[in-house]
């Protein structure tokens, strides 16, 4: 009977030579370029036609898509099966899937709030730009820069040691 640590976990694989369930930083950071252009493209149409829709269809999606890789499976998530497809012939870069499980956790949060903000229409619209804004600048650095908001928090306020993380932030 197979082992309860055998079985695929929800977020990251099971990788000789690492003691965590690990991703792919590379295909990571694609999906994270990904978003933030369908974001930013999402923004412009909203302000260029004055109507909120495309805002409120790009932040369904990114709920959507954070809600697939954290309660379904990483494997389902759209952008990152674009970001594995895009760097299939490229070496992984194996970093802790605890880690960024947590960072999107912390997405799912604020693309909730953002979501209720621009439903709801009991906030002035700055606070949903806002809380885009938020949402974009965490997308830039770890898209262009690889640095994750979230697994610094991770690294700072979990009680298990944060592992494999991108350019050896961890171990520092």
């Amino acid at each position: 009977m197979p082992n309860a640590s055998d079985a695929a976990p929800r977020t990251g694989e099971h990788v000789d030579g690492y003691e965590v369930p690990v991703l792919n930083e590379h295909a990571i950071r694609i999906a994270a370029g990904i978003l933030l252009a369908a974001g930013i493209t999402a923004l412009t149409i909203t302000f260029a036609s004055d109507n909120i829709r495309p805002l409120q269809t790009f932040g369904m999606f990114f709920l959507l898509d954070m809600t697939t890789r954290i309660l379904i499976s990483n494997r389902l998530s759209l952008t990152l099966a674009l970001g594995r497809a895009l760097t299939r012939r490229r070496r992984p870069y194996w970093v802790g899937a605890p880690q960024k499980a947590f960072a999107w956790w912390l997405a799912l949060g604020l693309a909730a709030l953002s979501c209720l903000t621009m439903s709801a229409g009991i906030v002035p619209f700055a606070v949903t730009l806002g809380l885009c804004g938020i949402c974009f600048t965490l997308l830039f650095l770890e898209a262009v820069l690889g640095w994750c908001a979230g697994c610094a928090l991770h690294q700072r306020f979990s009680r298990k040691p944060t592992r494999h993380c991108a350019n050896g932030a961890c171990d520092r």
